[in-house]
């Protein structure tokens, strides 16, 4: 099967890869309405969530989607694309978030830059496609856990589940341009000059520990990677710890708002690409050139 795969743009491309819970939005986004509709309260779900992980060396993630179908069921209450896209909608988010894509991406043209913007999430993506930037089409790629439905649109199972250290692959997804989760090409040998978004381009935006594989990743390879904190808690502690312990580069309150400290950052980081990537493509250039002369001695 051919899958489509983007190629490498004339201009540099800068991913934006972002968690959601707790990143984009101050919370949970199962806890922001769809748990309490099922009757329960939200640290009971996810302690009965976490004990059906531990009782069954089950992956926590798969679990708590199980609970939900589970406790759904129980209430008689439908538990369907729509239903999910629908508690998606009512999703608080953080100051800002609903402007910043298109923001940031106008920034970027402005500055020879491509940016595009993914999201990297355990969350669900059925919930994440209800909120109004990606109808607005914010996102390049919503890489998120998800389930399969049947034909009157119930979930019957999961089809896609995403823990912390599998997050990663997206990353060498986006790197390379093959963007489909079953296209096997992302094992596939890319010289540094054909890669699509080579790591330096890649910012990583999160808020936790489930966050570091990728902060990690992207870090070794010369990206950036932000950790974010509620800017109504101002609780500092987890992104302190992150980057003390060399997980992260930066970080600053989830204001997402222009002029904010995240914007300027950003921005920063788009500046430093454009003149960055004309040091590449001389760089490649030479190469190029040299090594055709080497083959006519």
């Amino acid at each position: 099967m051919n899958f489509p795969r983007k190629q490498k743009e004339k201009q540099p491309v800068l991913a934006i890869c972002y968690d959601f819970d707790k990143t984009l939005s101050p919370d949970d986004m199962q806890a922001q309405g769809f748990i309490q509709s099922l009757g329960c309260r939200i640290q009971e779900f996810w302690d009965a969530s976490n004990r059906l992980a531990m009782e069954n060396e089950m992956d926590s993630n798969l679990a708590y989607m199980l609970k939900m179908v589970q406790k759904a069921k129980e209430q008689h209450l439908e538990f369907s694309r729509r239903s999910l896209e629908e508690c998606g909608a009512c999703v608080k988010l953080f100051n800002g978030v609903e402007s910043w894509f298109e923001r940031i991406r106008a920034y970027g043209k402005e500055q020879g830059v491509i940016v595009e913007h993914y999201i990297v999430s355990s969350g669900l993506k059925e919930m994440i496609e209800g909120t109004k930037m990606a109808k607005e089409n914010a996102f390049e790629k919503i890489y998120a856990s998800s389930f399969y439905f049947d034909e009157n649109g119930e979930a019957l199972w999961p089809a896609q589940v995403i823990n912390y250290t599998s997050k990663t692959q997206f990353l060498f997804r986006i790197e390379k341009g093959v963007l489909d989760i079953n296209d096997n090409g992302v094992n596939e040998f890319f010289p540094p000059e054909k890669l699509r978004v080579p790591f330096r381009n890649m910012v990583y935006i999160g808020d936790s520990d489930t966050d570091v594989p990728c902060m990690k990743l992207v870090n070794t390879y010369g990206g950036h990677s932000i950790g974010v904190y509620d800017p109504e808690t101002g609780n500092k502690g987890k992104v302190q710890k992150m980057l003390h312990d060399q997980r992260i580069k930066y970080y600053a309150p989830a204001d997402y708002t222009d002029g904010s400290m995240l914007d300027d950052l950003v921005k920063a980081i788009i500046r430093k690409t454009a003149a960055y990537e004309v040091l590449e493509d001389v760089h490649f250039e030479n190469l190029a050139e040299t090594n055709n002369m080497s083959k006519q001695y």
